[in-house]
C-alpha cells in the first residue's frame, strides 16, 4: 500500500526557515520553536545541499524539536532525479519552485507517495495570483514569491502587500520574499497566510543563518499568533 501524506498540523502563522545546510544549525533553528526548515536541492543555488547529507540534516532537525518538518525545495525534477525525493529520506513536504506544470504536478504527487506536495508561485503582476486555484487539485499548498530574472527563490525581494488583500485560494499558503523580524509585523498585521517562509532576512551568508534574528522572527510570528486568536486581521 502507498504512504500516505504527513498530517501538517501547524497553528497559523507558521513559520519555515529555508536553506539551512549544516545538521548542528539545523538542530539550532529547530529548537528555537520554527514549525519547518527548508533545504535546497536546486544545483547552482549557493544554499544547494548535495542528496547524500540531506537525511543528517533533517534528522537532526526532528530529534531537536519532534513535530517540526522538513522541507526540500526542488525546481524541475527530472525523473531521474526521483529517487532522492522520494519519501523516507527526512522530508514531509516536496516544493516545487520551478515552471511545473499542473500536469506534471499531478503525476509527481501519483509518483512521489507520502509526500506533501507545495507549489512555489513566482509574482510578477497580480493576475499571476489567478494560478492559485489551477493547481489546487493537484497541490497541497501554495508558496508565493516575487518574481526576479534568472533566479528562483532567495532574493529577499518582495511581493507588494497590496496586491495580496484580497487574495483567498482554497488551498494553505506560505509568503516568502523579504520576511525579516523588522517587516513581519506588519505584514502580519494586513494579510493572513498559512505560514511564512525566512531564508536571506535572517542569514549572515547564504545558508548560514543568524540564530538571533532567527529568534527574534519567531517571537514576532509568535506574537501575530497570539493576537490571530482574537480574530483575523481586517483586510
Amino acid at each position: 500500500m502507498d504512504p500516505s501524506p504527513p498530517s501538517l498540523a501547524c497553528p497559523p502563522p507558521a513559520l519555515k526557515i529555508c536553506g539551512l545546510r549544516d545538521p548542528l544549525q539545523a538542530a539550532a533553528v529547530a529548537a528555537l520553536g520554527v514549525e519547518a526548515i527548508g533545504v535546497i536541492a536546486v544545483p547552482g543555488s549557493p544554499r544547494h545541499l548535495a542528496p547524500e547529507l540531506r537525511p543528517a540534516l533533517f534528522e537532526a532537525m526532528a530529534t531537536s524539536r519532534p513535530g517540526c518538518f522538513g522541507v526540500l525545495v526542488v525546481a524541475d525534477p527530472l525523473d531521474a532525479d526521483l529517487g532522492h525525493l522520494a519519501a523516507g529520506r527526512g522530508h514531509a513536504v516536496l516544493q516545487l519552485h520551478g515552471s511545473e506544470s499542473v500536469a506534471r504536478c499531478a503525476e509527481l504527487r501519483e509518483r512521489l507517495p507520502g509526500l506533501l506536495l507545495w507549489k512555489a508561485l513566482r509574482i510578477r503582476q497580480p493576475a499571476d495570483l489567478e494560478l492559485a486555484e489551477a493547481y489546487a487539485p493537484v497541490v497541497d499548498g501554495l508558496l508565493l514569491d516575487a518574481w526576479v530574472p534568472d533566479q528562483l527563490g532567495g532574493t529577499g525581494h518582495r511581493i507588494p502587500v497590496e496586491w495580496l488583500l484580497g487574495f483567498r485560494p482554497s488551498l494553505p499558503w506560505w509568503l516568502a520574499g523579504g520576511i525579516t523580524p523588522e517587516r513581519v509585523e506588519p505584514v502580519l498585521s494586513r494579510l493572513h497566510p498559512d505560514g511564512v517562509d525566512a531564508s536571506s532576512g535572517v542569514e549572515d551568508a547564504p545558508g548560514l543563518k543568524n540564530l538571533e534574528r532567527v529568534a527574534a522572527l519567531v517571537a514576532a510570528v509568535q506574537e501575530a499568533r497570539l493576537r490571530w486568536r482574537a480574530g483575523p486581521p481586517a483586510a
